[in-house]
C-alpha cells in the first residue's frame, strides 16, 4: 500500500453537522406551490393568487409517507421561480395570504414544520433567488433588501432546519449579497447544511437524473472540476474544504411539480433502485422528489411507488450475512456458512477524512482468493455490486490511501433471488 504525503497532508475532515447529514442519506423534496394548479414547471409570477386553493392539503401525509419509506428529511419548496410565497409573508401579497385556501390564514410552510417534527425528520427549505414576480427584482440592491426579509421570516420562525436550498437557476449573470445572506444563515441557523450557492456546505452533483459520477469525492478542490456547476466557482472564501453532493430526482420523469394524467412518467423500482445504487452507493446523499396534487395531497400511485422503493432498499440492505470494521489496509470478513453473495457495502470512517484512494474486493472461494471488483472512492459509502459467488470469506485490500484507512463498516449481502 503507498501513502500519498500530498494527498496526507491536504486531507480534509467534515464538521459533525455534515457528518449528521450524510449519515441521512435519503431526503424527500416537495415540490407545490402556484404552479401546481397551472399544469406548468416555471411559472412566470403572473398566475393569480385565487387559484391557490389546495382544499384537502394535509402535510402530515406528505411527512408520514416519507418517513415510512425510510426517508431522513423533508425539504419543501417555500417559494419557486414564480415568486409565490407559501407563508403569509410581509414582503409581498404574491402569497397564500391572498389565496382562498383557509381564508388567506394557511401557511403551509408551518405545517410542513410541524409535520416534521411531530414524525421526528428534518425539515428543510427550497427558496428560490430568481423572483420573476418581485418588480423590485430589476434593482438588485433593493431585491437582496426584500430577499433578506423573505430569509429572515422564514430562518427565524420555523424552528430548526436541516437544509437551505438555493437553486441557481434563472440567476446566471446574477450577483446576490451572498455574504449578507451567509450573515442571516449562521445568526439564525448555524447548523443547517446550505446547497451549492452562497458558503455551501453541501453541493449539487451536476444534473437532476440523480446520479453521482463515480468517484465521487467529497472534497471542495476534488469536486470542482467534476461536479459542473458554474456557481462552485463562485464560492465565497468561507466554503468548508469538506462540501459532499445531494443527488436530486423526482420520482416522475422530469416533473417537479404535479401534472394531471402523468402516472405513467413514475420511475420503475428498479430504476429507483439504480439510482440509489449511484448515489447513496457512491456516498452521496439522495434528494427524491414527490409533489402534491391540487388535492394537496400525494397522489395514491406516488405513494404506493415511494413505499415500494423504502421497501426495496430495506429488503435488499435491511439484513446483512455479515460485517466487519477496523483499521489498517485489509478488511476481513467471516461469512457465518459457505453463502451466496452479490454485493458488499463499505463505509469508511469519514469524521477522520476519506483515506482510502484505491481497493481491491475479493472473496475466498474454493480455497483461494477470487478478485470481485476494484474501486477508488468509499467515503461515507459504496456499494459494489458483482455476479453471484459463493464464498467462506471477503475481504477489502487497500492499495493507495491518504492515510492509514478506517472503515466504519463492511457487510455482504444476497439481493439477488
Amino acid at each position: 500500500m503507498s501513502i500519498s504525503r500530498k494527498l496526507k497532508d491536504q486531507l480534509v475532515v467534515p464538521s459533525l453537522e455534515q457528518l449528521a447529514w450524510q449519515d441521512m442519506e435519503l431526503g424527500m423534496f416537495c415540490h407545490f406551490g402556484i404552479n401546481t394548479f397551472c399544469d406548468q414547471e416555471w411559472g412566470e409570477g403572473k398566475d393569480a393568487p385565487s387559484l391557490f386553493n389546495p382544499d384537502g392539503l394535509d402535510a402530515k401525509q406528505w411527512v408520514r409517507s416519507a418517513k415510512e419509506a425510510g426517508f431522513r428529511y423533508f425539504i419543501l419548496t417555500a417559494k419557486h421561480h414564480d415568486g409565490f410565497c407559501l407563508w403569509p409573508t410581509a414582503t409581498t401579497d404574491y402569497s397564500v395570504a391572498s389565496s382562498p385556501w383557509k381564508e388567506g390564514q394557511g401557511d403551509v410552510v408551518q405545517e410542513c414544520a410541524d409535520a416534521c417534527r411531530e414524525e421526528g425528520i428534518g425539515f428543510g427549505i427550497y427558496v428560490s433567488p430568481w423572483d420573476r414576480h418581485e418588480p423590485c427584482y430589476a434593482d438588485p440592491q433593493k431585491y437582496d433588501d426584500f430577499y433578506c426579509r423573505q430569509l429572515e421570516e422564514l430562518l427565524s420562525g420555523y424552528g430548526p432546519l436541516v437544509e437551505i436550498w438555493f437553486d441557481g437557476a434563472g440567476s446566471e449573470g446574477r450577483e446576490y449579497d451572498w455574504p449578507r445572506i451567509m450573515d442571516l444563515v449562521k445568526r439564525y441557523q448555524p447548523g443547517a447544511m446550505v446547497f451549492n450557492m452562497g458558503a455551501p456546505t453541501i453541493r449539487w452533483v451536476g444534473n437532476e437524473d440523480g446520479v453521482a459520477p463515480y468517484p465521487c469525492w467529497n472534497t471542495a478542490d476534488s469536486s470542482r472540476g467534476s461536479m459542473f456547476s458554474e456557481e462552485s466557482l463562485k464560492w465565497l472564501p468561507e466554503t468548508p474544504g469538506w462540501v459532499p453532493a445531494e443527488c436530486d430526482v423526482p420520482i416522475r420523469k422530469d416533473r417537479w411539480f404535479w401534472h394531471p394524467d402523468e402516472e405513467h412518467l413514475l420511475l420503475s423500482v428498479d430504476q429507483l433502485m439504480e439510482i440509489y445504487n449511484r448515489s447513496v452507493g457512491h456516498g452521496a446523499t439522495l434528494l427524491l422528489n414527490v409533489a402534491p396534487d391540487q388535492r394537496g395531497l400525494l397522489p395514491e400511485a406516488d405513494v404506493k411507488q415511494l413505499l415500494a422503493f423504502g421497501g426495496e432498499i430495506k429488503r435488499r440492505f435491511g439484513h446483512a450475512l455479515a460485517e466487519c470494521s477496523g483499521s489498517g489496509e485489509v478488511a476481513q470478513l467471516t461469512l457465518p456458512q459457505a453463502c451466496v453473495i452479490d454485493h458488499v457495502v463499505i463505509m469508511e470512517e469519514i469524521a477522520h477524512g476519506e483515506r482510502v484512494r484505491q481497493y481491491v474486493l475479493e472473496a475466498f472461494v474454493d480455497g483461494e482468493w477470487l478478485e470481485l471488483t476494484r474501486g477508488s472512492a468509499i467515503g461515507h459509502k459504496k456499494i459494489d455490486a458483482f455476479s453471484q459467488v459463493t464464498a467462506d470469506k471477503v475481504r477489502m485490500r487497500v492499495l493507495e490511501s491518504a492515510a492509514s484507512p478506517k472503515i466504519k463498516s463492511m457487510a455482504a449481502y444476497r439481493c439477488g433471488e
